[in-house]
């Protein structure tokens, strides 16, 4: 199997090789692999094959394909896990932040598949054997609930509630500044950015993605909110916000680790210095998931408090708000 995808080099872009270009703007691509397609033939700059030395120009329309690696089947590793609820059909993980849901290029140890196999042997023959059990996905640096099935049954069942959407998903999130309305919506189509195809960007033509927020409470400069998703895209909450000027306190790879709102005295800008310290990732927490037992049909719910270095961000917060 293969991928295909078109790049269009954006308006500004310096020129740069395209070996180079591509192995930054696509996904799980190295160098060597793009080397390899380029002189395949698998690479096309205005429907004409190029040299890996071709220097990349503004406008450009670049057409890639790249064969897919097949799938490994994941190893059983004795890795501790946050086991919230557990029967014969499914358990309820609390995924820490740092870990990675399932291997993938790059990351084939460690994971959180890894872990599960050692503590149940029979999760392999479940699903997908590169990513046995999972039925939904959290980004490596989001901590937080994840059901996982133990047998075909409940993989199916499972599968058809987050199909249909009937599955109840909150998340808290630290985010930047404040807001005037308590609540509100963010209707935005999601698709890889054209840009950088590691990111995912508000996009014309992408998939529907829609997110509701509640507004539990508000500093100066950073709020707490409350999630639901009525879809579940890729990277879809930390996109969102910001796409609407509050990006997720912390996240390194949309807005969240520069000033976007308040701090301006030095005093401030240190504070500000000192969060970002205590968080090293983005603030972003699946507190609760709620769904029907496949076996009894049953209303099931969990939630997880917010992780340590959420509450001590908010606490901080607080004492600066006492002084």
């Amino acid at each position: 199997m293969s991928q295909e995808f078109t790049i269009v080099v954006p308006a500004g872009k310096t020129r740069e090789r395209i070996d180079l270009f591509l192995s930054h703007h696509v996904e799980n691509a190295t160098r060597s692999k793009v080397q390899r397609a380029i002189r395949n033939g698998m690479v096309l700059v205005n429907g004409r094959p190029v040299r890996p030395s071709y220097l990349v120009s503004p406008g450009d329309i670049i057409q890639v394909t790249l064969p897919r690696s097949a799938p490994q089947d994941a190893i059983a590793e004795n890795i501790p896990l946050d086991i919230l609820y557990e029967d014969d059909h499914l358990l309820v993980v609390n995924k820490p932040a740092g870990m990675v849901t399932h291997p993938a290029f790059g990351n084939r140890s460690g994971t959180l598949v890894n872990a599960l196999l050692h503590h149940f042997s029979g999760l392999l023959a479940v699903g997908d054997p590169s990513r046995p059990g999972i039925v939904h996905r959290l980004d490596k640096d989001t901590s937080g609930l994840l059901v996982v099935a133990k047998s075909d049954m409940a993989h199916a069942h499972l599968a058809r509630q987050f199909a249909r959407r009937t599955v109840e998903r909150e998340y808290h999130a630290i985010v930047w500044g404040s807001f005037r309305d308590r609540s509100g919506t963010v209707d935005a189509a999601l698709g890889r950015s054209k840009s950088d195809r590691k990111k995912i960007a508000v996009v014309q033509g992408g998939k529907t993605a829609v997110t509701e927020y509640t507004v539990l409470r508000q500093f100066p400069y950073l709020s707490l909110l409350a999630l639901r998703l009525q879809t579940g895209r890729t990277h879809q909450i930390r996109v969102h916000l910001a796409h609407v000027h509050h990006p997720v306190f912390g996240d390194p790879t949309y807005q969240g680790r520069r000033i976007s709102w308040g701090p301006r005295t030095p005093r401030q800008r240190s504070e500000v210095q000192s969060l970002l310290e205590i968080i090293h990732r983005q603030a972003l927490h699946a507190r609760t998931i709620g769904f029907l037992h496949p076996e009894t049909g049953k209303s099931v719910r969990f939630e997880s408090p917010l992780p340590g270095d959420m509450r001590r961000v908010l606490e901080v917060l607080d004492e600066s708000e006492d002084t």
